[in-house]
């Protein structure tokens, strides 16, 4: 199976954290192919800077539409997945979505711990939308500024660290997530000094996506996930208006 990871920021050293995790994830078999947002921010951290993203990774799930079987949305908030569910025929997961469903399968309340302060309302208002509001014991970040997107890990193991054994210690998470691609591959290297489970949105959703593909579940034709309607439109890249043009017929 192909798999399109979409990364709706425009760091190509967050790129290569997600291709890493990815490829370390995926089963014998799956492709992968990375792509970076042509426009944007350098990280997303704010819900304008999300629309941005959304409207990014729609451009390249339009572009590169019939070289994949799957796409994961690779940015935490998960900017322009249920947009993108309906304009595509294939499964398409984000890693908000996959790791809070991966946390909810491996205790009752989670905790999201995250690289700013500013992206924490954004982020609470995700897990919302997902109806598990109930089960976010807290949201905890770092609170100063980064030198290097792509070398956050790094600059703030062990701070990262410490805010990790907080929302268990202070805030009773059974399990933890570890939020945003500049953040991918963390949890896999400190599992074992934690101590409750801890969640990686890449390696989630890419375990996801293939069970999906496996699944094959057929393209909404009704309902709310059906393809948008066929309407007059204006200034949009060509492969993204071929594709809102569609016969739903097909």
């Amino acid at each position: 199976m192909k798999i399109l990871v979409i990364n709706p920021n425009i760091s190509e050293s967050v790129s290569t954290l997600i291709q890493a995790e990815a490829q370390r994830s995926a089963s014998t078999g799956t492709e992968i192919a990375i792509a970076t947002a042509p426009f944007g921010v350098a990280y997303i951290e704010t819900r304008f800077e999300a629309l941005v993203g959304a409207y990014a990774s729609a451009c390249v799930a339009a572009e590169r539409h019939g070289t994949y079987d799957g796409v994961v949305i690779a940015a935490f908030g998960d900017p322009g997945l249920q947009g993108i569910k309906e304009l595509i025929d294939v499964p398409v997961v984000g890693l908000t979505e996959s790791s809070l469903v991966t946390a909810a399968m491996l205790g009752q309340r989670f905790s999201i711990v995250a690289i700013s302060s500013r992206i924490k309302a954004w982020y609470r208002e995700t897990v919302e939308r997902s109806h598990l509001a109930s089960r976010l014991a807290s949201i905890r970040a770092l609170d100063e500024p980064l030198r290097d997107i792509g070398s956050v890990q790094q600059d703030y193991a062990g701070r990262l660290k410490a805010l990790c054994n907080e929302v268990v210690e202070v805030d009773g998470a059974d399990v933890i997530i570890i939020a945003g691609a500049p953040l991918a591959g963390l949890a896999r290297e400190i599992r074992n000094e934690l101590p409750v489970p801890v969640v990686d949105g890449v390696s989630s959703a890419i375990t996801q996506l293939e069970g999906l593909i496996r699944l094959s579940p057929g393209k909404a034709t009704q309902g709310s996930f059906a393809q948008p309607p066929v309407k007059p439109n204006r200034g949009l890249p060509e492969s993204l208006e071929r594709l809102m043009c569609r016969s739903q017929a097909e």
